[in-house]
């Protein structure tokens, strides 16, 4: 795993399939999705390596249930003691009460996704013992008052979180980047895609300066020209 400073307060951590992000408030740590099954101990020993423990994270924020975003959390919530928390309409799946809903995969999406499931690791992700329901609106206690965003979509309950004093938007897979020419572009494997895009362009109305998503690099500087210019892109119908 690549471990990155995007800002003196937050780091990416880089997983084979997908990427988290790592924020820091003084003494408190906040943990945004928690990678694919297995990367709870590989997240541990990345704090320890900038200097911090594991229980200083205090809270793990998923933007949605997707295994290679959520997988990790369980697995990381034991060994830090961290809290939980997911959007409600996603919560029951983090928790593993059932499996959640699979994409509706447009036809150009299916060779990606095949080659993206060859890389994720085997093993089922262990559940976290309890899970904090968010919804839209909603004060998260880091970055001076992270406020969610709820933007369905690519799942029902996808969130997107802003730091507002810092510029910062985390949109999770609702935004990514192209790996091939960087180009911010609405994500891939959705649930509901004219959801998504209308969920893309109410991102793009903040006044984000730096965007982190999901997949593909993130946009320091200048960010909410790039998430106009893709919610523009791609309009959504109705």
């Amino acid at each position: 795993m690549d471990v990155i400073e995007l800002l003196p307060r937050l780091h990416l951590l880089r997983f084979a399939v997908g990427q988290a992000y790592l924020w820091r408030d003084d003494e408190e740590l906040t943990l945004i999705d928690a990678g694919t099954p297995g990367s709870g101990r590989t997240i541990a020993d990345a704090i320890t390596s900038l200097g911090r423990a594991p229980k200083d994270v205090r809270r793990i924020v998923l933007t949605h249930f997707h295994e290679d975003h959520a997988g990790g959390a369980g697995e990381f919530a034991a060994l830090s003691g961290a809290e939980v928390l997911a959007h409600r309409l996603d919560a029951p799946f983090v928790r593993g009460e059932r499996p959640g809903p699979p994409p509706r995969f447009e036809d150009w999406e299916l060779p990606i996704h095949a080659e993206v499931s060859r890389h994720l690791p085997e093993g089922e992700p262990v559940p976290p013992r309890d899970v904090t329901p968010v919804s839209d609106g909603d004060v998260l206690g880091f970055g001076g008052g992270a406020r969610v965003f709820h933007v369905p979509g690519h799942t029902d309950g996808s969130i997107a979180l802003f730091v507002p004093d810092e510029g910062v938007l985390f949109t999770g897979d609702t935004v990514a980047a192209s790996p091939v020419d960087g180009a911010v572009m609405p994500g891939v494997f959705n649930l509901d895609r004219g959801q998504l895009l209308s969920s893309v362009r109410r991102l793009a109305s903040l006044d984000a300066d730096v965007a982190c998503f999901g997949h593909g690099d993130p946009v320091v500087g200048h960010a909410a020209a790039a998430l106009r210019t893709a919610a523009d892109s791609h309009p959504a119908v109705g």
